[in-house]
């Protein structure tokens, strides 16, 4: 994959730390790993964040300054290190029933189609989070799907949830929330999500719902071990990271797992790179795979 025109110097940069450690070669360089590793690209007014990630690398590892981190990470011992990186810059913002239409989409209008579609022999339904975070969104989907199933045992029903950050993907899947960040939900949202009480102001997501939910790590540059096919794909607030280059292909992949008749949903502020022949557009930011 071609790293060129990926991150482009600027005047107005300054160092984050008092000894001044933190160059613009070394931005460059961060950006151009990062990119080779995971597709993601670090823009200009992201730098300010990136680099107070990346003190606390420094500072977790004993070193003394970005320099030193940059040069350790130029070396063969620093396999181990790429990871925590990619952990380290990732954004993980999300919340349960974020951008609300597309599960009221999904319980309404997929999961009833599905559900007749499938009827009888364990009809098998599939749906993946493929970028999944801290779990909010594949726990969403859970409740959303059983609580359309109701007491239907005839489906072979799982959810896939994935994300490149090892880190976020334990906690996603342990289920354990602070209680506080189930009170702002609608009371149709909290009924489906069934939590159990954690202690401590925390609550857990009810066992028959995580049992749904299967959280795997998957850089989605890399090769996708899963042959699909999926029936439902959410990849929301993802592509936003990418360049279109790296969307295209992306969106390609999806489309090749998607089933005919099957749904993509993106993020609110996300689009496709282009117009692709096998994805129609039915409704904000839902599109579903023709023929």
């Amino acid at each position: 994959m071609s790293t060129t025109a990926v991150h482009q110097p600027t005047s107005s940069f300054q160092p984050a730390f008092a000894d001044g450690t933190l160059t613009r070669e070394d931005m460059n360089f961060i950006a151009r790993l990062v990119y080779e590793q995971a597709g993601i690209v670090i823009r200009e007014h992201k730098e300010a964040m990136t680099r107070g990630r990346l003190a606390r690398r420094v500072k977790a590892l004993g070193l003394n300054s970005v320099a030193e981190y940059c040069a350790f990470l130029k070396t063969p011992h620093a396999a181990g290190e790429l990871p925590e990186l990619i952990n380290a810059v990732t954004t993980n913002h999300t919340a349960f029933f974020r951008e609300r239409h597309h599960f009221d989409h999904l319980g309404r209008e997929v999961m009833p189609r599905l559900m007749q579609e499938r009827a009888g022999r364990r009809g098998r339904i599939r749906i993946w989070s493929s970028a999944c975070s801290s779990g909010e969104e594949a726990y969403s989907i859970a409740a959303t799907c059983r609580d359309a199933m109701g007491s239907r045992s005839d489906l072979d029903f799982r959810i896939l949830a994935t994300d490149i950050d090892t880190d976020i993907l334990a906690k996603a899947e342990a289920g354990i929330y602070p209680a506080d960040q189930f009170e702002r939900l609608p009371a149709d949202a909290r009924t489906m999500l069934k939590l159990e009480g954690g202690g401590r102001g925390e609550t857990r997501i009810a066992e028959d719902l995580r049992r749904l939910v299967s959280f795997k790590r998957l850089n989605l540059i890399e090769r996708w071990p899963m042959s699909g096919p999926f029936d439902v794909i959410f990849c929301r607030n993802v592509f936003i990271y990418f360049d279109t280059q790296t969307k295209a292909s992306i969106l390609d992949r999806f489309v090749a797992l998607l089933s005919p008749g099957g749904f993509l949903y993106l993020g609110h502020s996300e689009s496709l790179p282009s117009p692709h022949p096998q994805l129609r557009l039915i409704g904000r930011t839902i599109y579903e795979r023709t023929a």
